[in-house]
């Protein structure tokens, strides 16, 4: 059974623009960290609002660490031209959690679909070069909930593992929901289930 992972690895923030030129066409890249599918679209658009005569703002993204999801985007370059050639430097540096945007503007004259992948690996390469990669561990959302009789041990329990609380709602039936790193998650579980009263829901 493939052993699924405790961390990935990401940027640490936006790259600087890069520039890659063949034939007088000219490709900026960029590369941008992201967690969710709907902060992709702003980003895509912002680079549109940027550069308003490019031809093309083709890009790839990936998003997860135990279920990867991916999409690369042509945007009327040749089929698989531009889109698969920078997913490729994404799955070639191991990251995550990331968008890669170049922006073409073209020169006058035709690269030939050969040309075209190049530039845009070269550019989706250049822009992760330029990036700062960090690994960050996967964290696993859990909800607490239980009697106010037993605060003080769940907070006993929370401060020894050493866990991120996200909300809480401390009244007569309590609820917390905390961040426990994925790695500790059968260690926090332990700990936790000790408690009297205490139900752990792990959320989605």
């Amino acid at each position: 059974m493939e052993r699924k992972p405790n961390s990935y690895k990401t940027l640490a923030r936006p790259s600087e623009v890069v520039i890659f030129t063949d034939k007088k066409s000219r490709f900026y890249g960029y590369a941008f960290p992201v967690d969710t599918v709907e902060s992709i679209k702003p980003l895509l658009e912002e680079l549109r609002k940027k550069y308003p005569k490019a031809n093309h703002v083709c890009y790839a993204w990936q998003l997860g660490a135990d279920e990867i999801q991916y999409r690369a985007n042509d945007d009327g370059e040749p089929r698989n031209s531009a889109g698969s050639p920078i997913h490729g430097q994404i799955q070639s540096f191991e990251i995550t959690n990331v968008i890669v945007a170049v922006v073409r503007f073209f020169g006058g004259t035709k690269l030939g679909v050969g040309g075209l992948i190049n530039a845009y690996r070269s550019t989706a390469r250049m822009a992760l070069e330029a990036s700062s990669i960090v690994e960050k561990r996967i964290k696993i959302r859990l909800k607490l909930t239980f009697d106010y009789v037993s605060l003080n041990k769940v907070m006993h329990a929370i401060k020894r593992q050493k866990l991120e609380i996200i909300s809480q709602n401390l009244e007569l039936d309590c609820s917390i929901t905390l961040l426990s790193d994925k790695k500790d998650l059968e260690n926090t579980q332990r700990t936790l289930i000790g408690i009297q009263g205490l139900k752990i829901e792990i959320l989605t």
